[in-house]
């Protein structure tokens, strides 16, 4: 059985960078095709049946806007040794493309997304949970950078979606969430000590399995 390790956090606080970061040293160590990362992001919904303005208005940080039940139907069939279709989101139509992004099974399964720990039954198929926390401002400012370069918003876009439904959502949801981790990692992705302190514990999980 697969090692499936969940990744949450505050937007902008690190996730995908410890995540990118725990999976080059797992490859590593364990050799390619090794480590599969996926991201909760993916799981967006669907809103094609939606105009483009009011898809602009949904709350994105609610754990109603994710496919949570997809998620974990898909990650169960990883781990159970088989290869899955994954969504591929575009956030700059605000919808999911029409293309599937094919991801086969592999040792280590490694899931990031702010809201990843607020499903039970999600929680209930993960055998590591890690939240990142950074300070908020922080936070805001690495969302706004990406958003504007890789997302094609605006500043004044991300702003007030940050102060209508980002903010109260990590409040409401995120924050919560980490109620539920394992290990809560300060510092956001950068934090080395925690990286291979995670590290190490994966490998002894894979080692270990790998022995029975």
């Amino acid at each position: 059985m697969p090692c499936l390790v969940a990744i949450a956090g505050p937007s902008g606080s690190g996730k995908t960078l410890f995540a990118q970061s725990l999976e080059e040293q797992l490859s590593a160590a364990l050799g390619p095709h090794s480590v599969v990362t996926l991201a909760e992001d993916s799981y967006y919904r669907d809103q094609s049946d939606l105009s483009f303005a009011a898809r602009e208005q949904r709350n994105y940080d609610h754990p109603d806007a994710i496919e949570q039940d997809l998620m974990a139907q898909l990650l169960r069939v990883l781990q159970e040794g088989n290869s899955v279709q994954v969504p591929v989101y575009d956030y700059a139509r605000h919808t999911r493309a029409e293309e599937k992004r094919s991801v086969d099974p592999a040792p280590i399964l490694i899931v990031e997304g702010i809201l990843v720990l607020t499903n039970a039954e999600l929680r209930s198929l993960v055998d590591l949970k890690l939240f990142i926390d950074a300070p908020l401002d922080v936070c805001l400012l690495r969302r706004m950078q990406r958003d504007v370069q890789e997302r094609a918003r605006t500043i004044e876009s991300v702003a007030q979606q940050y102060l209508a439904t980002v903010r109260p959502g990590y409040h409401n949801f995120v924050r919560p969430s980490a109620e539920h981790a394992d290990l809560v990692v300060t510092g956001g992705g950068r934090n080395s000590v925690a990286l291979d302190t995670v590290r190490r514990a994966i490998l002894g999980r894979v080692r270990e399995a790998s022995e029975v």
